[in-house]
């Protein structure tokens, strides 16, 4: 696994450069609000922040954020606004307060004005897109390893590099997770708040962790959902998640094996394994067509990952490989890959596997040589043959072109304590990573429940756990002590 380098003073002298904005720098002194594109919800209102593309350079190009406003439900006991964005990096967050409204507790509705916002680049935020005509399945750019293929995967992995800085060479320097969280800031000061709160999950969590390194004066109630832990971000964190994605396919072969006679794809948790395996290598080989579509060996590793994301989807997805094996249509209720942002002009049609690429390339150191890869390949593929051909394989981030940001540590954390939220059988994000922020972040709290999904609050419906976050959002008192729901 690559090493990562202790941040040096001067490095997080500079990741915090710009800090603590006044009111009104940087900004319109009246934000227009309106209707939200691509949102069906009336109460839903959006505008639009100017923030500076580079933000070392404030007065030179500038991009736009798109933003959103529910607003809070008792005008009386409002005590601010609570911030939301999409995980990935590449999901969208203006949408996200309409979703998230009817899950949230009515102490917590009343007291926020929830504000999403898509991150600079994504879909209504000065979009990006690398000259692709369709999204990667996923919005991730992967490519499993297969004997022989180093060299054209290597190919593949540089044409595309290439293709991202010839359709957006402009932007890419400046897609980070750091600056992303200064665009934060300069949306704190134009909605005229001395704070904000902040509701993340997933790779949202991370950036909730990077703001608050940034600004720790600007933090008022904070709630990070199983955040990866940004100083591995991103191969070093790839890597160590990878015996995480084989337990998690072990959990769903072994739950799929007890169900044998309704799904038929084996018996024992081996025989399940090796029929979904199976059937993902023939369709890498040759797409398995099936009710008007061909199934791709990429659109099933997709569905295989949904499915060990979250226990919910085990039966789905299960079903969804036995129809296949049985060479029926099968039923798949969820995208595999992102869908266009219905009713918003001007996204290119790759958008989030850009912007995912661009964040994750941007983040992070990367290894440059290609033999680095090849070993990491020899390594992994050996000891997890499932997911090490994919995870420890070469990206277009060995080519990618450098980044002047460095990588915000949250060893620089300042900032007051903060709840982090996880699910103990977490693959997509192991448990480890909310663990490392929790203790990073001084006094920081640490809430848990013993379940195989990902980012529990508020959607898996755990009452502990809901009520923790609750609890913490309209009193602002931190538990005592580490919670096990």
């Amino acid at each position: 696994m690559m090493a990562v380098a202790p941040a040096t003073a001067k490095a997080q002298s500079a990741a915090a450069f710009a800090p603590q904005p006044h009111p009104g720098e940087h900004t319109r002194p009246d934000l227009r609000w309106g209707d939200c594109a691509g949102v069906d919800d009336p109460a839903l209102r959006c505008a639009e922040v100017t923030v500076p593309l580079d933000h070392r350079r404030p007065r030179g190009r500038t991009i736009t954020i798109a933003i959103s406003r529910l607003p809070a439900t008792d005008p009386a006991r409002r005590r601010g606004v609570l911030l939301t964005t999409g995980g990935g990096p590449g999901g969208p967050g203006v949408p996200l307060p309409s979703s998230l409204a009817p899950m949230l507790s009515p102490d917590v509705r009343a007291r926020y004005d929830l504000i999403g916002f898509d991150m600079r680049f994504v879909e209504r935020s000065t979009p990006i897109g690398c000259g692709q005509a369709v999204e990667e399945t996923g919005g991730y750019w992967v490519r499993t390893a297969t004997p022989g293929s180093f060299p054209a995967d290597t190919a593949e992995a540089r044409a595309y590099a290439r293709d991202c800085v010839r359709a957006a060479g402009w932007a890419l320097p400046h897609a980070t997770t750091a600056n992303a969280a200064r665009d934060m800031d300069v949306i704190r000061a134009a909605l005229g708040e001395e704070k904000i709160s902040y509701l993340g999950g997933s790779y949202a969590g991370m950036l909730g962790a990077t703001y608050s390194t940034l600004f720790p004066g600007r933090v008022d109630r904070f709630v990070l959902d199983s955040p990866p832990y940004g100083d591995t971000a991103w191969r070093p964190y790839e890597l160590a998640r990878t015996p995480a994605f084989e337990a998690g396919t072990a959990a769903f072969a072994a739950w799929t094996a007890e169900r044998d006679a309704e799904y038929g794809l084996g018996a024992t948790a081996r025989e399940v394994t090796d029929a979904v395996s199976g059937l993902i290598r023939r369709a890498a080989t040759s797409p398995i067509a099936s009710g008007g579509h061909a199934w791709t060996g990429g659109e099933l590793g997709s569905l295989l990952v949904a499915g060990i994301y979250d226990e919910r989807s085990f039966g789905l997805v299960a079903a969804a490989f036995a129809d296949l094996a049985a060479g029926r249509e099968p039923f798949v209720p969820f995208p595999l890959r992102p869908l266009p942002p219905a009713g918003v002009p001007g996204v290119p049609a790759d958008n989030h596997t850009a912007t995912n690429m661009a964040y994750r390339c941007g983040d992070g150191p990367w290894p440059r040589d290609p033999r680095d890869y090849l070993r990491d390949l020899a390594t992994y593929s050996a000891r997890y043959p499932l997911f090490g051909p994919a995870n420890a394989n070469i990206t277009p981030c060995a080519f990618w072109p450098r980044v002047k940001d460095e990588p915000v540590r949250l060893s620089a954390n300042r900032a007051p304590g903060v709840l982090v939220t996880a699910a103990l059988r977490d693959v997509a994000v192991p448990i480890a990573n909310s663990r490392a922020v929790a203790a990073r972040i001084p006094g920081s709290r640490l809430v848990t429940i013993d379940a195989h999904t990902h980012a529990p609050y508020p959607s898996f419906g755990d009452p502990c756990l809901n009520g923790a976050v609750d609890d913490f959002l309209t009193t602002g008192t931190l538990p005592p002590a580490d919670v096990a729901c």
